[in-house]
């Protein structure tokens, strides 16, 4: 069994739809309604579905603290180039790609308060 898609919902699914076509290259394929949900794919075929909030039938609007949507890179410089890419772009990291849980990387908020890491892992 293969997981093959998440569901995350936003205040603003346009604004992260952008974010996560501009700075991870996702493809959207499919927008349903008034920006009300959209079907995104990255390239290796994962589908990433932003909703609005609206469809939270019980009224939750934040995500667990830890909860976070992770991109593995192949190389601590490709962790560095998109940490630049990404403040170049207006966007706030939380810190600076460093040393963490026995990886190279960073973390930062996307529109829709959706926690995203950027990491290498090397192999031994």
């Amino acid at each position: 069994m293969k997981l093959n898609h998440i569901n995350l919902t936003v205040t603003d699914v346009k604004e992260t739809v952008q974010f996560f076509e501009q700075y991870f290259h996702f493809k959207c394929a499919e927008i349903k309604g008034d920006n009300a949900l959209a079907v995104l794919y990255g390239a290796d075929g994962f589908c990433m579905v932003i909703s609005t909030n609206a469809f939270n039938r019980l009224g939750n609007n934040r995500f667990p603290d830890a909860f976070h949507v992770g991109f593995f890179v192949e190389s601590a410089a490709l962790v560095d180039q998109k940490y630049q890419e990404l403040i170049a772009g207006g966007e706030v990291a939380e810190h600076t790609p460093r040393n963490m849980h026995g990886s190279y990387g960073f973390y930062l908020h996307a529109p829709g308060n959706i926690l995203v890491e950027v990491s290498h892992t090397p192999i031994p």
